[in-house]
């Protein structure tokens, strides 16, 4: 049984392009990520890379939390 947070994560998936889009790029930057920490050695641009890919997937998440308030509150 879902919560009501996941529920209301869920409808977003279905009915918002939005969420949908940002849940795509969330992915995205876990996989790039993902593919950075395979490595044993990272360059000093991978390094920053690496930082900004994180920065990125946080405001992402951010976003996407914003929407479910405003589901939950809407």
């Amino acid at each position: 049984m879902s919560t009501p947070t996941e529920a209301i994560r869920e409808h977003l998936m279905a009915e918002s392009q939005e969420y949908q889009r940002l849940r795509e790029e969330h992915t995205c930057y876990a996989s790039q990520l993902e593919q950075l920490s395979r490595k044993p050695y990272l360059t000093e641009q991978e390094q920053i890379e690496e930082v900004r890919l994180k920065k990125l997937k946080l405001r992402v998440k951010d976003q996407m939390e914003k929407l479910v308030q405003q589901a939950r509150s809407g």
